[in-house]
């Protein structure tokens, strides 16, 4: 070989090598295609290897982000948390459960019925939310100014918030999340607290008056609410009221096809681990599956072209 075509291909070489190394710290992920059907949503996606042991647990500091109070702390096993203190946890759980089982990036996050955090006191009902080293938390990212503009995978994720009956639709509530992972850099867009869920929306549109009727955590409410409202020319109205409705207007059942193939494919147990994961009780988690595939049944109309099924 001569040496000017070993030095082109030495150039070519290295010039792919930085056009790779360039896209692995540039690549937005929302949604990952994945095995619905493998998926263990009792331990949700820090799996059971991530478990955190309070048996031991150190203080850091108080985290004063957002309106909940939380603690910053360390497990035995040395890994960091944010512990959440709030009505919201065990709703929180479940929600990251059902929407990373989909594919979604998620939190990691475990319900813990109690722990005790020196110098701070014993509490009963917690939400750890996992803070690893490899992940780096940038800002918040924006519902209506993002990558994923028009995809499914948006579309799908807006249909979820009405799915889950999310009435904390905000953009301060989204994050993005630099991660390290074996194959490079990914930019993950996620939502990073969903405990406003599985209750009930308000019952009207009105500015402020729209947080009247609304509830979390809630199966006897969730089960009696539906997603669907109305069809027409290809064109979903969800059931959706409060605060930022204009995210959910370009709804189409194409949308609702896609995300239909994906929820189609949980099993009524993996339902049911996602809520019993949160420690709901047995009665409690029937009617949450209920919920659940009601509203899938749900998306299955529209995306058939059926008439929307009767509650």
């Amino acid at each position: 070989m001569s040496s000017n075509l070993f030095k082109f291909t030495k150039i070519i070489f290295l010039s792919l090598l930085l056009i790779a190394g360039v896209l692995a710290q540039d690549s937005p992920v929302l949604w990952e295609q994945g095995d619905i059907s493998s998926r263990d949503l009792f331990y949700g996606p820090g799996g059971r290897e991530m478990l955190p042991d309070v048996s031991k647990v150190t203080f850091e500091k108080e985290e004063t982000e957002g309106y909940n109070k939380k603690y910053r702390i360390k497990d035995a096993n040395g890994r960091k948390w944010i512990a959440k203190l709030t009505r919201e946890t065990q709703s929180e759980v479940a929600a990251v459960r059902l929407v990373w089982a989909l594919g979604y990036k998620t939190e990691i996050n475990y319900f813990v019925p109690s722990i005790t955090i020196p110098g701070k006191g014993t509490f009963k009902n917690v939400r750890l939310e996992a803070r690893p080293e490899n992940i780096e938390r940038l800002d918040e990212w924006k519902w209506e100014d993002n990558p994923f503009t028009g995809t499914n995978q948006l579309q799908g994720l807006k249909i979820m918030m009405v799915f889950l009956k999310n009435w904390d639709i905000y953009d301060l509530q989204n994050k993005v999340l630099k991660v390290q992972t074996p194959e490079g850099v990914q930019t993950q867009y996620i939502i990073s607290d969903l405990g406003g869920t599985l209750g009930r929306l308000g019952n009207n549109n009105f500015p402020l008056f729209y947080r009247l009727g609304r509830s979390i955590g809630k199966p006897e409410h969730y089960a009696d609410t539906k997603l669907i409202k109305d069809v027409d020319h290809q064109v979903i109205e969800l059931e959706y009221k409060g605060k930022n409705r204009q995210i959910f207007e370009d709804i189409t059942v194409g949308n609702a096809k896609w995300l239909y193939n994906l929820m189609s494919q949980l099993s009524d147990k993996q339902i049911a681990d996602a809520f019993r994961a949160a420690n709901y009780k047995p009665k409690e988690v029937k009617l949450f599956v209920k919920g659940v595939k009601d509203k899938i049944k749900e998306l299955g109309s529209v995306a058939n072209g059926s008439k929307l099924a009767e509650k």
